[in-house]
């Protein structure tokens, strides 16, 4: 495993490598609230069989966290300097996977270059309506209405409880190490922030206004596609999974007994269905 960190738009971006660079690329895209350490366990799993890498986006992990008021924090901003970030390493083909956050960063990309993507694994990376979980009803109404008093409900997103329980939350008691959720959380007392990932959380709204055009994507190229669905996710339900199929007559639907941070409990068995689909 190799940690590296090169300049894009004057960012430093930070993102691990393992894996020969002549095998198949593989780029993985983190979610919320976490970074490339998501991938810790699985990375090793897949890189006899890949070339994988794994970038933290501006304001997470060990990447620049320029203030909110002086970079944009949108899911459409965040896409551009993954673009360049790709476009700097020369990766050109390869396979994603996407997870949360890293689902609707990944297909802007696809929709924009789909002859850079050889195939996806989207786990618990939802793009449709029917994988949206109770919770989103209350953001709809802080999107429709957005008021300060709404926004700082948003806080609570960044407390050590909250963030353990996006982790256990349906999983086998005792089944999940603390060391995910504990760094996660360590990144949450850096200086702005809770203020760039309010700013997300608000824009978050513009990924689904986007899900008809990532779906058009996946109906015009039909990539092969594994979508591995930690099935007691709360915030994206496995009914997001089984829509694939209607989109893409290449997709695989596997549910697993996780929750939303499946590669927590589950790393081994996810590396190994990638291995047999692709």
């Amino acid at each position: 495993m190799k940690f590296q960190t090169t300049d894009v738009n004057g960012l430093d971006i930070f993102y691990r490598e393992a894996g020969d660079p002549s095998l198949p690329t593989m780029v993985l895209f983190h979610g919320f609230p976490s970074a490339s350490h998501m991938f810790r366990d699985l990375m090793p799993l897949l890189s006899d069989r890949f070339h994988v890498i794994a970038p933290d986006y501006p304001g997470f992990g060990q990447s620049s966290s320029p203030k909110h008021t002086d970079f944009k924090y949108t899911f459409d901003n965040l896409t551009t300097v993954m673009t360049a970030w790709l476009e700097k390493l020369n990766l050109d083909k390869f396979y994603m996977y996407v997870f949360d956050y890293g689902a609707p960063i990944g297909f802007r990309i696809a929709a924009a270059h789909p002859d850079w993507i050889q195939g996806i694994v989207s786990q618990n990376g939802n793009i449709y309506q029917e994988g949206l979980g109770s919770k989103w009803a209350t953001r709809q109404d802080f999107w429709d209405n957005p008021t300060p008093a709404k926004r700082d409900t948003y806080r609570g997103a960044f407390a050590l409880e909250t963030i353990k329980g996006q982790y256990t939350f349906g999983t086998r008691p005792g089944a999940v190490s603390p060391d995910g959720y504990m760094l996660d959380y360590a990144y949450t007392t850096g200086d702005d922030y809770a203020e760039r990932q309010l700013d997300l959380i608000y824009d978050y709204q513009n990924n689904i206004k986007l899900y008809p055009k990532f779906q058009e994507y996946l109906r015009e190229n039909q990539p092969r596609l594994l979508a591995v669905w930690g099935k007691n996710d709360p915030s994206f339900i496995y009914p997001g999974a089984e829509a694939f199929k209607n989109d893409d007559k290449n997709a695989t639907v596997e549910l697993i007994d996780s929750g939303h941070f499946a590669l927590e409990t589950h790393a081994a068995v996810i590396a190994t269905m990638i291995k047999q689909t692709f």
